[in-house]
């Protein structure tokens, strides 16, 4: 089959979901036989060439002062969906609700494919982060809900994250898809380790305690620091490291140091401070920046003897399952995302939402490592999944709804009103293609009118039942206008 893959997110941006559609796309195309497209918002002097599938990088805004790091994609990039259209994919599969699923919902105007959705994450938290509470956010959560909405198929990553999306309103089925990992199963050797983590205070028979991931307090980082804090006051020896960056982590550092437990902080050039706390303070905090590596992230994994990961954000917990396969056991939140397949002492380990809960449970198996690694085995047997189950089962799935199309028994959902004005938009923008430089002045001279258009659409006109022709007709004369004025400036 043709697959296209859209998302917000790609190298040179890596978070979980880049790192999910970069997954799908190198095994659907080397042990699938399948042929990738992937859709992404264009980074400048991004090099979108050396992956074994076709990337097709549209124009962007630059919004990395609004969500760090993160450029917001122009959906109605014609040229580029005129590409993406040529390449006749038979699955159309979008990972973000907002610029990829509206980009989504033109391509398949052109091509007629079935679009399935993945959602991956909490929006509405991400969303409050960015816009604070209140009206703006309530209506952004229904224009992303009414998106989704508009999708054929919506999976989730866990029964939680469908939970969540239901309860922003979202009324319709949902699949259950999990993520894998792409840690191969099995503990790395010790030598590796010793190299990997030598620079590293770590002795032997100290419990050495892990967390991987972005530094954002969202993430249960107070809770992790306060547990290890009652620790350190009872006397309980510990190493406890941190992998990954982020905007909390200074945050995170000087909290540490007004607790006067010993601190190590290692920058990017591998230097390293040290603060030594106060005396009587037990423990070694170590903040060690990102790991790109992944086999030295594995390493670091295998001589860890437990993972803190008091999330109630994550949907799926990927960095969980990352350190199952290293025969690593989690410290989780009861009835979070995460702890979805784990047993309580069995394959991991469950906790109340605070520091005491965290600090009482490390506190009675810090004096047993062999335990732990016991619960790292079952961890390992139990809970792991390769990317290549997790995208084979995608691709099955994919084939079931190809079938369906082929013999007319697929069931497409309801048509939105603000189809409608995207049909419109996309019959307007491939008209002008030969007039002028679409990346270029579309996005630009278009922007105004075609945005404003496009949140009158997807935040107001859904409350109508019916779109007639005449209004249809309507739509299309007011882009059409628009249209004019542009060209008549550029004149």
């Amino acid at each position: 089959m043709n697959i296209c893959l859209l998302n917000d997110s790609f190298p040179p941006v890596i978070d979980g979901v880049a790192n999910v559609v970069m997954n799908y796309g190198r095994i659907l195309t080397n042990d699938l036989n399948a042929d990738v497209v992937v859709g992404t918002p264009k980074y400048p002097n991004a090099d979108y060439t050396n992956y074994p599938y076709k990337v097709i990088a549209y124009p962007s805004l630059d919004t990395t002062d609004l969500v760090a790091g993160y450029r917001a994609g122009y959906p109605f990039a014609m040229r580029e969906i005129g590409i993406m259209a040529d390449f006749k994919p038979d699955i159309i599969h979008t990972h973000c609700p907002v610029s990829s699923t509206i980009m989504a919902r033109i391509l398949q105007n052109e091509t007629g494919a079935p679009i399935v959705f993945t959602y991956h994450t909490k929006f509405d938290i991400d969303i409050a982060r960015a816009v604070g509470e209140g009206f703006l956010k309530n209506e952004t959560i229904r224009a992303m809900v009414k998106n989704i909405s508009a999708c054929d198929e919506v999976w989730v990553v866990s029964e939680g994250a469908g939970e969540n999306l239901k309860s922003l309103g979202y009324e319709g089925d949902v699949r259950v898809m999990s993520n894998g990992v792409d840690f191969p199963k099995g503990r790395v050797d010790e030598a590796k380790v010793r190299e990997v983590t030598a620079k590293f205070d770590l002795p032997d028979g100290v419990p050495c305690f892990l967390f991987v991931g972005r530094m954002m307090k969202y993430k249960g980082l107070p809770i992790i620091i306060d547990a290890l804090n009652i620790l350190s006051e009872k006397k309980i020896d510990f190493r406890m490291v941190f992998i990954g960056g982020g905007a909390d982590a200074g945050e995170m550092q000087e909290k540490i140091k007004e607790m006067g437990i010993p601190l190590e902080v290692y920058s990017e050039d591998g230097s390293k401070e040290r603060f030594e706390g106060i005396d009587g303070k037990t423990g070694l905090i170590i903040f060690a920046g990102p790991e790109r590596d992944r086999e030295r992230l594995r390493a670091i994994n295998t001589r860890a003897d437990l993972f803190l990961f008091p999330s109630v954000y994550d949907t799926n917990g990927i960095v969980v399952r990352e350190a199952a396969a290293c025969g690593l056991a989690s410290v989780l939140i009861k009835d979070s995302c995460a702890a979805e397949g784990i047993t309580d002492g069995r394959n991991g380990f469950i906790i109340e939402e605070n520091a005491e809960s965290m600090a009482s449970l490390l506190e009675r198996v810090s004096g047993d490592i062999p335990y732990l690694k016991e619960v790292g085995q079952n961890a390992m047997d139990e809970i792991y999944i390769s990317w290549e189950d997790s995208v084979k089962a995608a691709y099955e799935r994919y084939g079931e709804l190809h079938e369906m199309v082929l013999d007319g028994t697929f069931k497409r959902r309801r048509k939105h009103t603000s189809d409608l004005f995207l049909e419109s938009t996309s019959l307007i923008l491939k008209g002008t293609e030969h007039v002028f430089d679409i990346p270029r002045n579309i996005y630009g001279g278009m922007k105004e009118n075609l945005v404003q258009l496009t949140d009158m659409s997807l935040y107001y006109t859904e409350s109508l039942t019916e779109l007639g022709r005449e209004l249809r007709k309507e739509i299309k004369e007011q882009i059409k206008e628009n249209m004019e004025n542009i060209l008549s400036r550029k004149e």
